[in-house]
């Protein structure tokens, strides 16, 4: 189970949300360099010059790190960490910290034996919903601020930080646009949510199953690694449209931008960063299950004190 099954019952609802959010955030930090070059990916379009195409200017996850570090520093890597921490404090410790009082309501109370798999999707698509609705203005203020690269001499950057990003929109936008891609980033997180979450619940319930394994730090590594894979195959399309939105107002709606997508770039542009996506995704739920694993253990021995 996410966080080790009956051990829950025994953290109180602030115990595990303050758990899952101090993990998500422990992962965010970590791994948001691949996460900028995600991102840059999957918004580069296709450059024409002259009669052929220009060579993109990003290539390949480590390329893109490379380029931007050599282009604008490596503080750039952790462009949009500031939102990033916002989002994670919120959509992390509310996706994560309800799945299982969720995934429990939905069973019904006097539930016994393993929960069927429908029950923890259905689960995972509910708080990964609920969650990003209410975090949806830092996820936004964090693409903004990760989509913009290298700027020409004498041209200022729209935003001078996440907070000053939050006001320039609400001024400039209205306060709607901070809700910007709501659309594709609830069908984004609540697939990846239920993906993550389920997947983990579901590899780790196999694997504890098997002669010799127990409930330990490698156990946890692996069920991490299936559910960032899951979660990446089934999230990726949705990924792209919503980044492409967040980062270029000219979209009219999710529909236009899927559409313009496909057929300006094809549809392995759905697929776009798809290796710095895993990457991310992969380390980020390895490094996010192993600290939430251990964190629920030390607010349990805090809270039976």
């Amino acid at each position: 189970m996410v966080g080790g099954g009956s051990s829950n019952s025994d953290i109180s609802l602030p115990g595990i949300f303050a758990s899952s959010a101090f993990a998500a955030c422990f992962a965010e930090i970590c791994t948001i360099p691949l996460d900028t070059a995600k991102v840059r990916l999957q918004i580069q379009k296709k450059a024409v010059a002259g009669d052929g195409v220009a060579l993109p200017k990003y290539r390949g996850m480590l390329g893109t790190v490379g380029t931007i570090a050599k282009e604008e520093g490596l503080s750039a890597l952790w462009k949009g960490i500031v939102p990033g921490l916002h989002r994670q404090c919120l959509y992390g410790g509310l996706r994560i910290g309800l799945y299982e009082p969720v995934k429990n309501l939905y069973v019904g109370e006097n539930f016994v034996g393993d929960v069927p798999l429908m029950k923890k999707i259905l689960a995972g698509l509910t708080t990964g919903a609920l969650a990003i609705a209410v975090a949806n203005p830092t996820d936004l203020v964090k693409v903004r601020l990760q989509a913009e690269g290298k700027l020409a001499p004498g041209i200022p950057r729209r935003y001078n930080g996440a907070l000053n990003a939050y006001s320039t929109i609400v001024r400039q936008e209205g306060v709607r646009a901070l809700w910007t891609g709501l659309g594709p980033n609830v069908a984004r997180n609540a697939i990846i949510n239920a993906a993550e979450l389920a997947s983990y619940d579901q590899v780790k319930e196999t694997i504890l199953k098997i002669p010799g394994f127990t409930d330990n730090v490698f156990t946890h590594l692996l069920s991490g690694l299936g559910a960032g894979f899951v979660a990446v195959c089934v999230g990726s399309p949705v990924d792209v449209v919503k980044s492409r939105m967040m980062g270029d107002s000219t979209y009219k709606n999710t529909l236009d931008c899927f559409v313009k997508t496909l057929k300006n770039d094809g549809p392995f542009a759905f697929y776009k960063g798809f290796i710095p996506n895993f990457g991310r995704l992969g380390s980020w739920n390895v490094i996010m299950f192993l600290t939430l694993e251990q964190a629920k253990k030390f607010v349990k021995s805090i809270e039976s004190a």
